[in-house]
């Protein structure tokens, strides 16, 4: 198996580990998520009917209203959040979000992570050190 390394800045610290979901579309929080199930309920969205539950969620970014965060930090109070985050597009949306489901989070890495890992890939974060492990599948 092949192991490649990413570096970036942390959003959120902590070391996580699992399976990665990747999307190339950016996520909404209202009309995008559901807290109960984690399910990303948007229709329009290429991973609908599918779980961030326990997933490293590899995406763009969070698009959408401010309700991102409220919606996320739902999820993570009902079980059903991500357990990490890395993304490339840094606004509000996704640092409040990343903070209120307290996963470790990371941006800005040095090469485009949606071009690197695909959903099934293995990823450990480490967000206090900047750095995304990738185990291809």
């Amino acid at each position: 198996m092949k192991t490649v390394v990413l570096h970036g800045r942390k959003v959120v610290g902590g070391v996580i580990e699992g399976e990665a979901l990747v999307t190339t579309e950016m996520v909404s929080g209202w009309g995008g998520i559901n807290p109960a199930d984690g399910k990303i309920i948007d229709v329009r969205h290429e991973l609908h009917g599918q779980s961030v539950k326990g997933k490293i969620l590899v995406f763009p970014g969070a698009k959408g209203s401010s309700g991102w965060s409220s919606l996320f930090h739902y999820t993570r109070r009902n079980g059903n959040a991500p357990s990490g985050l890395i993304f490339n597009v840094m606004n509000t949306k996704a640092a409040l979000g990343s903070v209120v489901i307290h996963a470790p989070a990371v941006t800005g890495l040095n090469q485009d992570p949606l071009e690197i890992i695909q959903s099934g890939d293995w990823v450990k974060i480490d967000a206090d050190q900047g750095i995304v492990e990738v185990t291809k599948k």
